[in-house]
């Protein structure tokens, strides 16, 4: 090697880093000598005893390493940059330190877990690390909401909007946070600067619309619904319904029977299906009759609800921090209600699975009927595990709120009242080997729980997402069809099909009361929900669902690990709802707990009253039933309570 050629690879990087190796270590130059390199260093290529071309040889072979490093760099950057365009962070996100991050991380943890207080000591912290940390200051100002503190959660929503105006996401959640206040212009302002800023994302266009029909912009919200239509909306076909109900209130049939025919088209087994169905058919009648538009709109139903192999652990963290979140009982449930109205709210973007997502909002809730101050409840009575029946309405103690009610209503057994039943099984890969069992087992309980001519099921299986593989039928075999084509696949969401099949029986159009009832299949070992299991209850509640759940533990597990947390959560969910969690361990006795659940099922009873001291303010009114007969005591099993609704002021 000529000295110029020296002098200019010394002066390369990557010639400094190796004539660095070199100094360092002993090297024969003889030309049978082998190089050894120093530990740590890249090793020379021994190209046949000439010392130089060696070198050459390792200078190629470190230059490939920096050409394949500068490749990865720029790959980063590229991923860097596609979060940025789809509107996942902030760009200034991307310059948060790591302990900033590391903070938000755990808040977002908490917040996601519904443990507000602890979420706001670390996003606080994330935030006192990085001042423009844009998520930390969007997730502390929904931490602060969830505290009931507005004036701090506006400030910080504000804060992150005014930190990156071209940053979409900051404005939908200062738009969520104004529809929760009922601030319905304020919120359509911000959700029309997060959809100026991304108008081809469906799901931001979707949460406008729900807003614009809040502010009652009905014209915006079909114009809206049409630019839905015209990008990819998987998922959001419940733009269609609400614009059929902002149709309504202008009037506008032909646009009304359009918006729920694309509905139905694109999502047939959606909760409110069979209410969109019923309104084609009031307005079919109305167009063959002399005058179709007179009350047209008074018979319509004028809601404008809007619906939306993994290996598990009994006794995983997941399953102890959803009964943590049991213990304590929230004060106000800004997006709960009461079972006589059947409200359902509008879709959350980006969150819950597309058939399961729901907003947490109490801001613009549409009502599938008129609010009335009535509470109905189901419970079932029982003296050392054996039914209880012949009770009569002066046989009951009825306690609401710690108050007497005002007046009851109605006192019948169930076997008298029509019966809208939910069964959901669990599809994911832990339960492969029981699964062929399991559905004989429920195809025998469908075929005998409908008696009444009224009565109706569903049934689907779920795994990530649910699947109704059979919609509302009276039909046994239609069902037992349905139960036949599930199939194995994915993981265990079960707070998401809770949630989801409880706003399906809650949304279903009917002229009398009715008992709606879930019955889950399932180990209840949850690993995939977006809402908490503390959510899917207070779900279960606000829409007067029972849910009875079947554990699918085999007998082996349940006498090695004894009572799991698994288990616990099944029966947590069940109980608190007025239903039953059942453990039958042997497949054999499948079929005998399917047939004690249609015995219970059936030998419940309804109390409807009026409550004392009603008021439409959001908070936890707790039910307390005391069945005496003969001076005799019995155990009665109800659900706990319910979130009184969240009346909104315009």
């Amino acid at each position: 090697m000529k000295s110029w050629q020296r002098r200019a690879w010394q002066r390369t990087s990557v010639g400094r880093w190796l004539l660095c190796s070199c100094l360092g270590t002993m090297i024969c130059c003889q030309s049978n000598a082998q190089y050894v390199a120093p530990a740590g260093t890249i090793p020379a290529v021994n190209v046949g005893g000439n010392y130089m071309e060696s070198q050459f040889a390792m200078l190629d072979f470190s230059q490939k390493l920096l050409e394949e490093q500068n490749r990865a760099s720029e790959e980063q950057r590229k991923q860097r940059q596609t979060l940025v365009d789809s509107g996942t962070v902030s760009v200034l996100d991307l310059q948060a330190p790591r302990k900033a991050i590391e903070e938000f991380n755990k808040g977002a943890e908490f917040l996601k877990n519904e443990n507000a207080k602890e979420a706001v000591i670390h996003l606080e912290k994330a935030i006192a690390a990085y001042p423009n940390f844009v998520s930390a200051h969007s997730n502390l100002g929904i931490a602060y909401g969830d505290l009931e503190d507005g004036t701090r959660a506006k400030n910080e929503l504000e804060t992150a909007a005014m930190l990156d105006p071209k940053f979409a996401a900051s404005y939908v959640n200062l738009g969520k946070f104004e529809l929760s206040r009922k601030n319905f212009e304020a919120a359509e302002s911000s959700l029309q600067k997060a959809a100026t800023l991304r108008p081809t994302d469906a799901k931001v266009l979707t949460v406008l619309a729900y807003a614009q029909n809040s502010n009652h912009q009905y014209h915006h919200v079909i114009e809206t619904a049409t630019r839905v239509h015209g990008l990819s909306h998987k998922g959001l076909a419940n733009v269609h319904y609400l614009a059929a109900s902002a149709a309504i209130a202008l009037k506008d049939f032909d646009a009304v029977q359009h918006e729920l025919e694309l509905f139905l088209q694109e999502d047939p087994s959606n909760p409110l299906a069979p209410a969109a169905t019923n309104n084609l058919k009031i307005l079919a009648s109305f167009k063959s009759s002399p005058q179709p538009s007179a009350s047209a709109d008074s018979q319509l139903n004028t809601s404008t609800a809007v619906v939306q192999q993994i290996r598990t652990f009994p006794n995983s963290d997941a399953l102890k921090n959803a009964l943590a979140g049991l213990d304590a009982t929230d004060e106000v449930c800004a997006d709960c209600s009461t079972v006589s109205e059947a409200t359902v709210p509008a879709p959350v973007v980006g969150a819950a699975p597309s058939n399961a997502a729901f907003v947490k909002s109490s801001g613009g809730v549409w009502k599938i009927r008129d609010v009335v101050d009535e509470v109905a409840v189901f419970f079932a009575v029982t003296n050392r595990a054996s039914l209880i029946d012949g009770l009569e309405a002066n046989d009951l103690a009825i306690r609401d709120d710690n108050k007497p009610p005002v007046k009851v209503l109605q006192f019948a057994p169930q076997s008298k009242l029509p019966l809208h039943l939910g069964l959901l099984m669990d599809t994911s890969g832990s339960l492969k080997s029981r699964f062929d069992f399991e559905k004989k087992a429920a195809s025998k309980f469908v075929e005998g729980i409908l008696k009444n001519p009224f009565d109706l099921a569903f049934v689907g299986g779920f795994a990530n997402d649910v699947n109704v593989s059979q919609d509302f039928t009276a039909d046994t075999k239609e069902l037992s069809n349905g139960i036949d084509q599930l199939t194995i696949n994915g993981g265990t969401a079960i707070w998401d099909a809770v949630s989801f099949a409880c706003w399906k029986l809650a949304a279903f159009p009917e002229k009398e009361r009715v008992a709606r009832v879930l019955v889950v299949l399932t180990d209840g070992e949850d690993n995939a929900s977006h809402i908490t299991l503390k959510r899917a209850i207070q779900v279960a509640e606000s829409t007067g669902v029972t849910v009875y759940t079947i554990s699918t533990r085999d007998y082996q597990d349940l006498h090695r690990y004894g009572f799991s947390d698994a288990d616990k959560v099944l029966q947590a969910l069940a109980e608190r709802t007025g239903g039953e969690a059942m453990f039958p361990g042997e497949m054999d006795a499948l079929d005998k707990t399917f047939s004690k659940l249609r015995d219970v099922i059936r030998n419940r009873y309804l109390v409807a009253y009026k409550p004392a001291d009603f008021r439409s303010d959001g908070h936890y009114r707790k039910i307390n039933i005391v069945a005496m007969k003969n001076g005799k005591r019995f155990k009665v099993h109800a659900r706990e309570g319910y979130y009184a609704p969240l009346e909104a002021k315009n």
